[in-house]
């Protein structure tokens, strides 16, 4: 089973269904907001992260250490232009998409992070996204060891010693799991992140139409992953397409765990009721 979605417009995310390495990480981020917003003009957003590199450019150049660089980035996102992170944020869609980050001026942690990689980039800063557990954050590879920029809170840079040390406060996890999930992650496990926050936030406000979008996005990146699959056929029954629900639970009837039998042949029996009643 795999999605039948049409997401030939989309050039970063087709890269990402191809495991390309060359995927340009705010395009990827952009295509996912153009789901909610059609008429989204990515220049905006370039043309925003263009113009706030060219501010930091002068200021990067002079400082005096890479500790420095990450600092000055912060203070014109952060400070000067009050892009940080907000509990409401987790609550919205718009939290999530770069362009709604930039206008209402917050976002989630991997909204933020993305936004900062994108101007770092543009400064020539390598930014890299770490996917922390309950945190999302931006490492960089200095020449005093890894430095780590949280852009939700702001201005917070730590050495890795430090950023261990209150992940594990605040995950109760122990220092070894979290040194394993300091390493930077590629774009395709990023777009996914996302996705999932999205896949969340519109099952809990029973958007059903947006989940089923970002379902086959999910299913096009891991078609072989059975729980994928399975909650795109729940999706496609919630999203009114009973017929395609028909398809995707007679599929996954033949391979799921003995555990799942009994929901998905009580969905398939809901999906077939609605299907007779529409012919």
């Amino acid at each position: 089973m795999s999605s039948d979605f049409d997401f030939s417009r989309d050039t970063q995310f087709l890269k990402l269904l191809q495991r390309r390495s060359d995927v340009d990480l705010t395009v990827a981020a952009l295509e996912l907001a153009r789901d909610a917003h059609p008429d989204l003009d990515f220049d905006l957003v370039h043309n925003w992260v263009s113009a706030r590199a060219d501010e930091i450019r002068p200021l990067v150049v002079r400082a005096a250490s890479e500790r420095e660089s990450l600092e000055l980035l912060a203070q014109v996102i952060a400070d000067e232009y009050g892009i940080v992170g907000s509990p409401a944020a987790y609550e919205s869609a718009s939290g999530s998409f770069l362009n709604e980050v930039i206008e209402e001026r917050q976002g989630i942690p991997i909204s933020l992070s993305v936004l900062y990689m994108a101007v770092a980039g543009q400064l020539g800063i390598e930014l890299a996204g770490v996917a922390a557990q309950m945190h999302f954050l931006t490492r960089l590879e200095s020449t005093e060891g890894p430095l780590f920029l949280d852009p939700f809170a702001g201005r917070r840079i730590l050495d890795e010693a430090e950023t261990v040390e209150w992940l594990c406060a605040i995950t109760q996890l122990p220092a070894s799991q979290v040194e394993r999930s300091l390493q930077p992650v590629e774009p395709r496990l990023i777009i996914r992140r996302m996705l999932t926050n999205l896949k969340v936030l519109y099952a809990k406000a029973r958007d059903w139409p947006a989940a089923w979008i970002v379902q086959n996005r999910l299913v096009a990146l891991d078609p072989s992953e059975y729980s994928e699959r399975r909650d795109l056929a729940f999706v496609a029954l919630k999203s009114d397409r009973p017929g395609v629900a028909v398809r995707l639970l007679n599929s996954l009837l033949n391979t799921c765990p003995p555990q799942d039998e009994e929901v998905l042949r009580e969905h398939l029996e809901e999906a077939g009721r609605l299907v007779s009643q529409w012919n």
